[in-house]
């Protein structure tokens, strides 16, 4: 049974996947947040991806993996949880996001779909090597004001070559609607799939 994708706004997801198993990924807006929690990622440290007294139950043996537990002395950490793995990958690059301090993450359900979450991030050198991986799915940052631009998202989108792009965090934080229709339509990938916050998509 494949995963499913709920699209919250802005960096905000929840995976519920085939298992039952429900993840979160920089808590912020929107809702959803009312399953328990077996795994929370978080790429970096700004109160826009970081809210995770949103989650209103966490399951017992729920894992918390912060941007400081995912990139350790240097090292890019990978984590097995049987459901899913979880390949840790540098972020970045830009005058608001140092790259020490932030990540991405490329998720592998048991199914072996492959999902990537850009975090907030420029173009980074290590999406050069991306294609290889035959992803299926990537979600890319594109605010323009504290992260790259849709035009920069969309070379990128090309670069990493997955089967689906989905453009997300979109809007400066100021907004708060969690989406920018414009940008979304401006977005420029192969495959491209726009999802507007409450909208799911199942990951196949």
């Amino acid at each position: 049974m494949a995963a499913t994708l709920l699209y919250q706004g802005h960096g905000s997801v929840r995976i519920v996947t085939g298992e039952g198993k429900v993840i979160f990924i920089d808590p912020f807006l929107g809702d959803g947040y009312d399953l328990p929690a077996d795994l929370i990622l978080m790429t970096h440290g700004h109160y826009d991806h970081t809210q995770v007294d949103l989650i209103s139950t966490k399951n017992e043996e729920c894992s918390v993996i912060k941007w400081s537990d995912a990139l350790k002395d240097g090292e890019y950490q990978n984590y097995d949880f049987g459901f899913v793995s979880i390949e840790t990958v540098e972020a970045g690059y830009n005058k608001n996001h140092n790259v020490t301090e932030c990540v991405g993450f490329i998720l592998t359900f048991s199914d072996g779909v492959k999902a990537y979450f850009s975090g907030d991030t420029s173009t980074t050198p290590s999406m050069a090597g991306f294609a290889d991986r035959k992803l299926d799915y990537a979600f890319l940052c594109c605010d323009g004001v504290y992260n790259m631009d849709v035009a920069e998202a969309s070379e990128c989108a090309k670069t990493i070559g997955a089967k689906h792009t989905i453009p997300y965090h979109m809007e400066p934080v100021k907004d708060k609607s969690g989406f920018d229709i414009s940008v979304a339509e401006s977005f420029d990938a192969p495959g491209k799939i726009i999802l507007k916050p409450g909208e799911e998509l199942v990951l196949e």
